[in-house]
């Protein structure tokens, strides 16, 4: 059974909570730039010292107090990732609570069943709306106290309310949690079956926080190091990245709203940004499109495959020729630089999460020099658990497992982890608990292989292996990846199980489409009338063509079914981290997926 362990490098210390870091930050650097807060929509960014951050946190700490908050008890936040999230969560833990995040696209029931099972004392929602959205299961609800919202002054609220209580207190309350403590409860994004809350104790975070701003100290712990947070908060990711940059000294900037964030990344220049790996395709597939056609479409086109080579001539051992250093400059000067541009112009780094990116956009990125490194990691694993570093980088690969890690992999494939990070178990959950713990090991139930240096390589879940009818075994995750990198895939779910040969549910980008379509000389069309459309179902064979490369040809697509419909959160298709619940759209689906399978003749 394969088994590697990377060394911690830092020496647990058992008392430590999320309070330590911030208070050893304070210390140490109490008039350094914790923050950046935009005032207004587009407007200028406003740095918050360390020591103004720590007093704003305790003035709220007071409020939570004064209205009755007790230590270990837990109180809701259901916001978009903004500065306001980062003051309460802290706050929160000042004060000796347990913070638990809500997605601000849940439904009600959602709200219902996450604020019922951890127990929720009180709820801090961003706006009226969401305030109504508990309001609907307020009565299923009796151990919910309060609710106030962020946008009707809930922060004010808190800080005058907490006027009358004193410094002895918060002093008192900040040192309560230890490592073993709870810090938070995060239900995970349920792609199958209700959401199970993820219980994290302080010690997950702070030994990963202290681990990894040494680690990946290149990254996230250099004088200039910047990152503007606009995953959810809800997510464990980004939530990771908060209690990172207390630790790191990186700065800290937020966005609530991803239309507007690449202004923000332009006015923000961050020098490393989080992001999952549809963004990095939306980014590259945009570029295309807005190159437009002719000689400036052959140009983006030239330097995109000059970015591919020369980063993998990084790779072997003579580096790159004269030749293509030369047409690497070039390439720079005319797209390279206005690519970079696009991402704030300042982005060295970039670290990916939730699926794999595959080597063609590792190789294309890296050679316009944003060094994406691409990582894995759970909410069970406060987030990383593995990561390609500065030098040490295999494309392809989701990294070695980061210090203080161990990663094995048992004689199904299946991958397995320990360390100080992995959660101490699922929220009344007695039985599931068991059966992911096992001997100090998480069992994550990701398929994968480990290399002699390593390095991870993921290839599914094994919940989602696919058995074709002949007995093939088809991990899904590699074609769904490959196929939904052309612009016009948005989504993909591959089906085949106890079937002839593998087909696929393809639906189509709404946004790319237009782009795609003119520059592919065809007329405007609907979703509907493309997804009908001779040529644009020619191009999706292609598409499939090329990630059929990839497998054999037991494992390869023989037959897409393209849907007019595309799957979101809204119609229950999507996870809140944008993860596909595929047994919905299996079962919703049922009727497409049959007629691929009702003429099989020469398929087999």
């Amino acid at each position: 059974m394969p088994e590697y362990t990377s060394p911690t490098l830092v020496e647990p210390d058992p008392s430590a909570s999320i309070c330590t870091l911030l208070a050893d930050r304070l210390k140490r650097d109490a008039q350094g730039v914790l923050a950046e807060r935009q005032t207004g929509l587009g407007g200028t960014w406003q740095p918050v010292t360390v020591a103004t951050f720590v007093a704003e946190v305790r003035a709220i700490a007071k409020g939570l107090v004064a209205i009755g908050v007790q230590p270990g008890d837990r109180v809701a936040i259901m916001c978009r990732t903004r500065y306001e999230w980062t003051q309460l969560d802290f706050a929160i833990w000042t004060a000796g609570a347990v913070g638990v995040p809500i997605y601000e696209t849940s439904s009600a029931e959602q709200v219902r069943w996450i604020a019922s099972d951890s127990g929720v004392r009180l709820a801090l929602v961003e706006t009226p709306a969401h305030a109504a959205v508990v309001t609907q299961v307020r009565d299923d609800l009796p151990g919910l106290s309060e609710v106030l919202v962020i946008e009707e002054g809930a922060i004010d609220t808190l800080v005058t309310r907490g006027m009358d209580v004193s410094d002895t207190e918060i002093d008192r309350r900040s040192v309560l949690a230890r490592g073993a403590d709870l810090a938070t409860i995060i239900y995970t994004s349920g792609t199958t079956g209700r959401p199970k809350g993820v219980e994290l104790t302080h010690g997950n975070f702070v030994d990963l926080a202290r681990n990894g701003a040494i680690g990946l100290g290149e990254v996230v712990s250099k004088p200039t190091s910047r990152t503007l947070l606009f995953m959810p908060l809800a997510h464990v990711f980004a939530r990771f990245i908060e209690v990172l940059c207390v630790e790191s000294g990186a700065v800290m900037g937020h966005t609530p709203d991803t239309r507007n964030l690449l202004p923000d990344l332009a006015s923000f220049r961050p020098s490393y940004l989080l992001a999952v790996p549809r963004v990095f395709e939306k980014v590259y597939n945009s570029s295309e499109q807005k190159a437009g056609h002719g000689a400036s479409l052959r140009i983006f086109r030239w330097a995109a495959k000059v970015a591919i080579a020369y980063s993998r001539a990084l790779d072997t051992p003579s580096g790159p020729g004269a030749a293509l250093r030369a047409q690497h400059r070039a390439a720079d000067a005319l797209v390279h630089r206005k690519l970079r541009a696009a991402l704030g112009g300042n982005v060295e780094y970039a670290v990916s999460g939730g699926a794999p990116l595959g080597e063609r956009l590792g190789h294309f990125y890296r050679g316009i020099g944003v060094h994406v490194l691409e990582g894995y990691g759970l909410t069970e694993t406060t987030a990383a658990t593995t990561v390609n570093r500065p030098g040490l980088t295999k494309i392809g690969t989701v990294g070695p497992p980061l210090p203080a890690t161990s990663v094995k992999v048992d004689d199904e494939g299946q991958i397995w982890i320990s360390g100080p990070h992995v959660f101490r178990g699922y929220r009344h959950m007695p039985e599931e608990t068991a059966e992911a713990l096992v001997d100090g090991w998480f069992r994550t139930g990701d398929i994968g292989t480990l290399d002699e240096d390593g390095y991870v390589r993921i290839t599914g879940r094994s919940k989602e292996i696919i058995v074709t009818a002949g007995g093939k075994n088809v991990a899904p995750a590699l074609l769904e990846d490959r196929l939904r990198g052309h612009p016009l895939v948005s989504q993909v779910v591959v089906v085949g199980d106890q079937r002839p040969f593998i087909g696929a549910l393809v639906t189509l980008d709404a946004e790319m489409l237009p782009g795609w379509l003119a520059m592919h000389g065809l007329p405007p069309m609907d979703v509907p009338t493309a997804a009908a459309n001779p040529q644009v179902l020619e191009a999706l064979d292609r598409a499939v063509a090329r990630a059929n490369e990839a497998v054999s040809r037991a494992e390869s697509i023989r037959k897409i079914a393209v849907l007019t419909t595309d799957f979101t959160e809204a119609n229950g298709f999507l996870t809140p981290s944008l993860k596909v619940k595929r047994a919905a759209v299996l079962q919703s689906f049922a009727p497409q997926i049959e007629q691929l399978y009702v003429d099989t003749r020469g398929e087999h």
